[in-house]
């Protein structure tokens, strides 16, 4: 039996996204060659951003393709910080966003003295437009997640970008874990903002969609300022000089259309297969508690919370018997410690140790949610026992 339930880590490759790839890699020649393998190089390259703008919702020149979602984070978050730290010293950053965005922030918090403004988080995980916009007033810069990547709370994006956009604050949205399961539209979030502030960027990424991994793109608004990680080619406005990655822009793009294209009927499957199976654990397991909004949530992803029993001990277990699922981001994979998103529902650091999250996607059926539930029972037993739970708190 192998059942893969972590879809939010990374999603399989979908076969037209592989042969889209290959069929690129076979073109020779460099995108910045004026020569004309480079031209033909560059109307794959184009073609696919403009593919990816209209999918995102914004203009093909907003597109600045990326290595992938952590490195378009990075630019955002830094190059926003860059362009605007003379005028203000602080970073507006709720609770719980994705450690890309986290160390990020600490690293301007200790290498460039910024200030940050936290934003708490509901108990369910969503960010409250009101106490966000509280926060903003002088500050640098503003970011948010368009959806919590581990307990799958969708926020309000057109609340925080006018927000944003009143306070005259530039705002970063992640959309890594939204993008491809729920509608997202750069230009409809930013609205009529028109300069230099509001929603200025918009990171999206190729892997969690079915595109190829090392592939992400962050949305550049024409009218934003922001200073470049990277210096050597001038090419992407400035903003990210190299070789531009064509059979993976291209790649990228199929994967974009594709999932898009499917994207509602994808949502409806998705959230009754999840819905399945969380009232099959809540069933089989009657003290497990569902995190994160259960209704304004990503369609694929059920969070729960198994008192008594260690996040990282299930794991193991289901893995020994064919599942796979995950404790939180797998930017976090490896390292034993309580998640940073349960944390900031107001929970223990005992409970944020007890967790784990399934992720379904296009592969996933029935007959995953079966075998997880057919599973699942015992290795809760077992973990809670290995423990020293009391069989007394195991109900």
């Amino acid at each position: 039996m192998q059942v893969y339930l972590d879809h939010a880590a990374t999603t399989p490759l979908r076969p037209e996204a592989r042969d889209a790839w290959l069929a690129a890699s076979e073109e020779a020649g460099n995108a910045s060659s004026i020569h004309g393998y480079g031209q033909s190089a560059r109307r794959l390259l184009e073609e696919a951003r403009e593919r990816l703008a209209a999918v995102i919702g914004c203009d093909p020149i907003e597109v600045v393709l990326t290595s992938g979602g952590t490195e378009a984070v990075n630019l955002a978050v830094k190059g926003l910080w860059w362009s605007r730290s003379a005028r203000a010293d602080a970073v507006v950053l709720p609770d719980g966003e994705h450690h890309a965005t986290l160390d990020a922030v600490e690293w301007l918090r200790t290498a460039e003295r910024a200030a940050v403004r936290p934003v708490a988080l509901d108990g369910r995980g969503a960010i409250d437009p009101a106490r966000f916009a509280g926060a903003l007033p002088g500050a640098a810069l503003a970011t948010a997640l368009v959806a919590n990547n581990e307990v799958g709370t969708v926020n309000d994006a057109a609340a925080l970008s006018a927000a944003a956009s009143a306070a005259g604050i530039p705002l970063h949205l992640d959309a890594v874990a939204a993008f491809g399961h729920l509608p997202v539209s750069f230009r409809s979030w930013r609205g009529d903002a028109a300069g230099h502030t509001g929603l200025s960027a918009l990171s999206v990424s190729a892997h969690k969609i079915g595109g190829p991994a090392g592939v992400g793109a962050l949305v550049v608004s024409r009218h934003a300022r922001l200073a470049p990680l990277l210096h050597g080619g001038g090419q992407q406005r400035g903003l990210r000089a190299g070789t531009q990655d064509v059979p993976g822009a291209v790649a990228f793009a199929v994967a974009a259309e594709l999932a898009e294209a499917e994207r509602e009927t994808e949502a409806e499957r998705l959230s009754t297969l999840r819905d399945e199976l969380v009232r099959g654990i809540l069933s089989t397991v009657p003290s497990a508690e569902l995190l994160g909004d259960p209704v304004a949530r990503i369609p694929g992803n059920a969070h729960l919370l198994f008192a008594g029993a260690g996040g990282e001990t299930l794991l193991f277990l289901l893995d020994q018997a064919g599942v796979a699922v995950s404790t939180g981001s797998a930017c976090q994979a490896g390292i034993p410690e309580p998640s940073h998103v349960v944390q900031a529902l107001g929970r223990t650091d005992a409970e944020a140790r007890q967790v784990l999250r399934f992720t379904l996607g296009r592969t996933s059926g029935p007959d995953d949610v079966a075998a997880v539930l057919a599973v699942l029972p015992a290795a809760v037993e077992r973990a809670r026992a290995a423990s020293g739970t009391p069989s007394a708190a195991r109900s």
